[in-house]
């Protein structure tokens, strides 16, 4: 049986390179990757209080749309999210669960006051996605910096890591990380 995940663009988001995804995440995960794009009214968990979004709600309609032929989803928005107890974050997924969010809001330079770089945004879009899919898959932070399982509060932290599994994160998944990016 094809083991397969699905990379859910939000409202028609499709961040550059994103047509890369599917291969750079096949390196370290043994999954099919399949796209789609599916329209969420975001609005409904909108806090005007926080002027962000609410992840965790955002996810539980992102699951309603996992094809009956995929393991797991992974949504993809350019809006800022939060859950209660943080500030913002990059993503959030359930733990060894279906599903997880990445936001590429705050992975622009231009938030920042930065020139724009599509290629930087992409490969912390690409880090944020196998961080989260990680989680899916039951891996917890990771201590090793530089293992895309590290803990990312700034987007420097994510600057750091490189784009795959330490050999620990691996050896708990039980598979190896190709290098041929």
């Amino acid at each position: 049986m094809t083991r397969k995940i699905y990379l859910a663009f939000l409202n028609d988001h499709f961040p550059p390179f994103c047509q890369n995804l599917a291969g750079d995440l096949s390196r370290c995960l043994p999954y099919i990757f399949s796209y789609i794009s599916i329209d969420i009214d975001l609005n409904l968990f909108y806090s005007e209080e926080r002027n962000q979004y609410h992840s965790t709600f955002i996810l539980s309609k992102i699951l309603n749309h996992l094809p009956s032929d995929g393991e797991k989803i992974i949504g993809i928005t350019n809006v800022d999210i939060y859950i209660p107890i943080l500030t913002f974050i990059f993503g959030e997924a359930q733990l060894e669960g279906k599903g997880a969010i990445v936001s590429t809001y705050r992975l622009h330079n231009k938030f920042y006051g930065l020139p724009a770089n599509n290629r930087l945004l992409y490969e912390r879009t690409l880090k944020e996605v196998l961080h989260e899919l990680g989680h899916t898959l039951g891996l917890v932070h990771c201590t090793n910096f530089e293992c895309v399982m590290h803990s990312s509060t700034y987007v420097e932290d994510i600057d750091l890591k490189k784009a795959t599994l330490c050999r620990e994160c691996q050896k708990v998944l039980g598979t190896t990380c190709r290098e041929d990016r």
